[in-house]
């Protein structure tokens, strides 16, 4: 364990770090950490690295890191001002973050950090809900929409936060009013389970923003999304939550890059932990990657300056790594520095 995530345990209540560390198998998330780890990379020598540039834009936004902040629920457990901390950070050190559906925090108090953020969604069953929450979040500044496609059901257990007791800290859906959610068709707030490749277009044409379609772990859907509309893809195992014997990110990363080429752009999570599992990904060819948990720990342990010490020292430690490479800016990381899979 991190220094920030033994804090964070012993913190949290038992219930919110389980639900906080939970996955849909035992070793799912260790494995697709170890996946990172396992890569190996080829560096050159006798390159200029006198200067490092960690600098990027991800769909036309610059940021100064490409390690960027993962879309969680229920953060107001983890410390009171939830999301806007993170946000709070992700300002600071250059970043962006995504922020969830079930935020507990208005999108007005995200906005109001400056940082740059997009919106995860989830696609309610009563469609209604779902408008109101992207108008309200293209409304407020979101750049772009992260829609989640890989949780269409939840696992039993601590996965799934409606086994929480109704206890403080316990928030969803905080960007709807009370009376909202009553009119709401029984039911109509949890996932649709129905939605196919067409949700893309109708969340652009309702948003008029660049969707990313978060989730994707094959190369023919990661095509059709493509084909569908969507601007960008998330290679994600929801952090190891949707199915324990599933490939991981780091497994999938390079058949949606060799699928989807130059139409997209990649990003990529679950299990990043290192600034050498940052570099392998890039060198994949990720323009970027999100960070949950570690951003999660640091909130719970130590507020926004945990989660700045999390960014900034992980965007030091990416910066090394590219001077042990041999190479000085992110275009330079390419899968010429990687082993043979």
């Amino acid at each position: 364990m991190t220094d920030f995530e033994i804090r964070a345990k012993e913190r949290l209540p038992d219930y919110v770090w389980s639900y906080y560390s939970a996955t849909a198998g035992a070793a799912s998330d260790a494995e697709g950490i170890a996946d990172w780890s396992g890569i190996r990379l080829r560096p050159y020598v006798l390159r200029d690295v006198s200067s490092i540039d960690t600098a990027t834009s991800v769909l036309g936004t610059p940021v100064r890191t490409p390690i960027l902040i993962a879309p969680m629920a229920q953060q107001a457990a983890a410390h009171p001002d939830g999301e806007a901390a993170m946000a709070r950070a992700a300002a600071a050190e250059g970043g962006l973050l995504g922020v969830s559906t079930n935020a507990a925090v208005p999108f007005a108090s995200v906005a109001a950090e400056g940082a740059p953020w997009w919106f995860q969604v989830y696609v309610a069953r009563d469609r209604r809900l779902t408008e109101l929450l992207v108008k309200r979040a293209v409304e407020h500044g979101a750049v772009a929409l992260l829609l989640t496609v890989d949780m269409a059901t939840l696992f039993r257990g601590t996965v799934n936060p409606r086994n929480w007791v109704e206890v403080p800290g316990k928030a969803r859906l905080g960007n709807l009013t009370a009376e909202e959610l009553a009119a709401a068709e029984p039911d109509g707030k949890f996932t649709d389970r129905t939605v196919g490749f067409e949700i893309i277009e109708w969340l652009h044409k309702l948003s008029d923003l660049p969707i990313v379609v978060k989730g994707v772990l094959r190369g023919d859907d990661a095509l059709r999304c493509v084909d569908a509309g969507a601007a960008g893809i998330l290679v994600s195992t929801h952090g190891g939550r949707r199915l324990g014997s599933s490939i991981s990110s780091a497994k999938a990363l390079r058949e949606v890059v060799a699928e989807v080429g130059a139409r997209a752009e990649i990003y990529v999570d679950s299990g990043l932990r290192s600034g050498e599992h940052v570099a392998a990904a890039l060198a994949m060819g990720a323009r970027a990657v999100f960070l949950g948990r570690p951003h999660l720990w640091a909130l719970a342990a130590a507020g926004t300056e945990g989660v700045r010490t999390v960014l900034s020292g992980l965007t030091a430690e990416l910066a090394l790594v590219m001077k042990q490479l041999g190479v000085s800016r992110l275009d330079q990381l390419t899968e010429n520095l990687l082993a043979e899979p």
